[in-house]
């Protein structure tokens, strides 16, 4: 019963990626579509503004070490996640307010200082929401630190981010049925009552499933209190002493640094997908959107499964390992199957690759979750969510420019597609030449003894 228990807590807790997908998927999904095609701001300018949050991700590492150090009502996970769920929900009303003053401006007057004045507010909207969403999630993810063992943590992990996948697929449903009426040419007018309504409804939403999921959660199952040597000593664990911490065994930039290429060489494709489909496999629009369904399915088979029975048995380090291999070979097909024009071999192969890529991102993440320590939990997973949230950023960058690349180095399409999917595939093999040098032992105790050495230090 207590085993049933726990697994329904498990699931519970799976509502909060489900929120943060969804959240994500609307932001992106809508905004978007409304600023380019109906607004007709220039695409360029409007990746900017859902860059800003990438760009204040240095915060997640401040939000970490806050949450290890300062408690709100006794807690020291739990109302970081709420009240960074409010504040984000609330952002994204407020940058959507925003867009329609823009888009008033930039269709009244065009690229006036107006305009921009109002590009100025927009990002800074942007940046409050980034900054949000990293006081919500990093707490989140140290709470999962605290609530697991070694031996049962990748489970949850299979779980909860399943769980983020769904968050996703019915973000997209929820913006796609959103989107139907922007098909039949509305004015900005007609659009903004019912999208409005939307950006209340849905938030409302995330902010209760943000709380449903953690309520009571720390209290019942942390073991924060009890790992933590300097847990009631909340004025010891200040910033310096945390990137003091961070800094003090080698195997914190080594897995920085695994995470920062494997990241980057896992999404290149996001950017260059759909048109690959269309200028190679010549499939039309309605038939491309549907090429990343394929990824998502597989990566949502891949992380479910995972947790339970790849992990377990190999190890979370072999499992990484396996995942990148994999995973780099599914990008050789993906090549491939522009050769043969059959979008039926590349639907098999993105979805063979959401698969082996769900199982590199399980092991991945049960492997983070190991290199924490009680005292510094938030901190270290600020790091390595400060890490994939550069790399992300990074990828469809390169995948671009590699792709413009490509295009002046080759005439034939096939291969100026086909030098991204090899350079993803070498890059996943480079990341695997830095994961053979990680190894957990050596950061706990390496870290446990400069914990040790810095709060005697403090002492004196």
């Amino acid at each position: 019963m207590k085993k049933v228990g726990r697994i329904l807590n498990n699931i519970r807790l799976g509502f909060f990626p489900i929120a943060y997908g969804l959240s994500g998927a609307l932001i992106g999904g809508t905004l978007n579509r409304v600023m380019i095609a109906e607004m007709e701001m220039p695409a360029s300018l409007v990746g900017l503004f859902f860059a800003v949050p990438l760009l204040v991700s240095p915060a997640r590492v401040w939000f970490g070490q806050m949450s290890d150090a300062k408690s709100i009502s006794g807690y020291h996970r739990t109302g970081y996640v709420w009240i960074g769920s409010i504040l984000f929900t609330i952002a994204a009303f407020l940058a959507l307010q925003v867009v329609w003053q823009l888009g008033i401006s930039w269709q009244a007057t065009g690229a006036s200082f107006q305009s921009y004045a109002w590009v100025g507010v927009l990002a800074a909207a942007f940046g409050v929401y980034g900054l949000a969403l990293s006081a919500s999630s990093t707490p989140f993810a140290a709470l999962l630190v605290d609530i697991t063992d070694e031996d049962n943590r990748s489970k949850l992990v299979s779980i909860v981010w399943s769980m983020l996948m769904v968050g996703i697929i019915i973000g997209a449903i929820t913006s796609s049925i959103l989107l139907k009426p922007l098909e039949l040419d509305s004015s900005i007018e007609q659009l903004r009552s019912s999208i409005n309504r939307l950006f209340v409804i849905i938030p409302s939403i995330v902010v209760l499933m943000a709380i449903v999921a953690t309520l009571g959660v720390e209290k019942k199952y942390s073991r924060y209190e009890r790992r933590s040597s300097v847990a009631n000593r909340e004025d010891r664990v200040t910033l310096g002493t945390a990137i003091q911490i961070l800094r003090s065994s080698r195997q914190t930039g080594l897995f920085f640094a695994f995470v920062l290429c494997m990241t980057i060489s896992l999404f290149m494709q996001d950017a260059i997908l759909e048109p690959y489909g269309g200028e190679v496999f010549g499939m039309k629009i309605s038939e491309t959107t549907r090429l990343n369904a394929f990824f998502g399915l597989g990566t949502l088979i891949g992380i479910a499964s995972t947790g339970f029975l790849v992990v377990p048995r190999l190890g979370k380090q072999k499992t990484a390992k396996i995942g990148c291999i994999g995973s780099a070979v599914c990008l050789l097909l993906i090549f491939a199957s522009g050769f043969t024009g059959d979008p039926t071999f590349l639907m098999g192969s993105l979805l063979l690759f959401g698969l082996l890529s769900g199982i590199l991102t399980a092991g991945v993440i049960s492997l983070m979750l190991d290199l924490t320590v009680a005292e510094t939990a938030g901190t270290f997973i600020g790091a390595w969510g400060l890490a994939q949230a550069i790399a992300r950023g990074l990828s469809t960058v390169f995948g671009g420019a590699i792709l413009d690349l490509g295009r002046s180095i080759f005439s034939e399409t096939v291969f100026s597609y086909g030098l991204v999917f090899v350079t993803q595939a070498i890059g996943l093999v480079l990341s695997l030449s830095i994961l053979r040098y990680v190894n957990v032992k050596e950061f706990q105790d390496r870290t446990k003894a400069a914990i040790a050495t810095v709060m005697e230090s403090e002492l004196d």
